[in-house]
């Protein structure tokens, strides 16, 4: 691969731009020239916060640049203004402002005139699962598509990652049951699920923005790992030593429990899940199997993560 110099800015420093950036400053070495910033709010470049200030202490350390701006609160044509400095713009925000944020960036992106844009995509395949799924924030992701869709002037590159790792054991998702040693298979038991960790994502992202030949309009699928729910269990009984059961939540039972409480996001995501589309794909042909990165499987991360606790 020969790579060439360019100008980035991620938007973001959260558990996954953090990893991003962290990546890019690597990656970037391999090509003379490149330059890697973060977008950040003032407030946060200058916080005397120990644990935040020693977040922005080590990006600065890889030589990270920071640029002041809000995703928030200003507006598309002052974002614009800041991303047309840039070559490449990552987003790595995340849907916390709200479900009109992605839209607005990815306007500011066109409008900014840069080279490349990573929308805030690391997800599942939206289209396959379509519109008007119970995860209503997914038409927003899809509005972005099309509006990216439907221009030539600026390269965009979307990264499907299925869910974070750590999400599929997370208490509040309520998939593992620890008190009860149960798994809740969304769906069914042969229902699959793509996982990689932010870590994972941060290393194939930077590898993925420096590649050659360049990717240019297309979606870039990855996986940690692709199981399905009847496979859970056991890796729980390996990492913890105890046995474990599975049970079944139906599409019908998840849709009516969401249907009693239609705005709690966890019940959205259950039922999106246990539909069965577009969440998983094969771990073959995604970019890490086709280059051979090493990645973290579920058994590993539950080994690395859950015995321990």
């Amino acid at each position: 691969m020969t790579e060439t110099g360019q100008s980035i800015l991620v938007l973001g420093a959260g558990e996954l731009g953090f990893a991003v950036l962290r990546n890019l400053a690597r990656v970037a070495k391999r090509a003379p020239g490149s330059t890697i910033s973060v977008l950040l709010r003032g407030l946060t470049i200058n916080t005397q916060a120990p644990e935040k200030k020693a977040e922005i202490d080590e990006l600065l350390g890889l030589g990270i640049h920071m640029v002041a701006a809000d995703l928030v609160n200003d507006s598309i044509e002052q974002l614009a203004e800041v991303f047309a400095r840039f070559d490449t713009v990552i987003g790595c925000a995340g849907m916390v402002a709200g479900r009109e944020t992605p839209m607005k960036l990815a306007k500011a992106a066109l409008q900014s005139g840069v080279k490349r844009y990573f929308p805030w995509q690391f997800g599942v395949d939206f289209e396959v699962i379509g519109r008007g799924s119970p995860q209503d924030l997914f038409d927003a992701q899809l509005d972005v598509r099309e509006l990216l869709r439907a221009q030539d002037q600026t390269e965009w590159v979307i990264i499907s990652t299925g869910m974070f790792t750590s999400f599929l054991f997370e208490p509040v998702f309520e998939v593992v049951d620890f008190d009860n040693n149960t798994v809740n298979a969304l769906g069914s038991l042969e229902n699959s699920v793509t996982l990689t960790t932010p870590e994972d994502i941060g290393a194939l992202t930077a590898e993925i923005v420096f590649f050659e030949p360049r990717f240019r309009n297309e979606i870039v699928y990855l996986s940690g790992d692709t199981l399905s729910y009847g496979q859970i269990a056991g890796i729980l009984e390996r990492a913890l030593g105890r046995p474990f059961k599975s049970n079944v939540w139906t599409v019908p039972y998840l849709m009516d429990e969401l249907k009693k409480d239609p705005t709690h996001h966890i019940k959205k995501y259950r039922a999106v899940f246990a539909q069965g589309r577009g969440v998983a794909w094969p771990k073959a042909g995604t970019f890490n199997e086709r280059q051979s990165i090493a990645v973290t499987t579920a058994e590993q991360w539950a080994q690395q993560h859950l015995a321990k606790a």
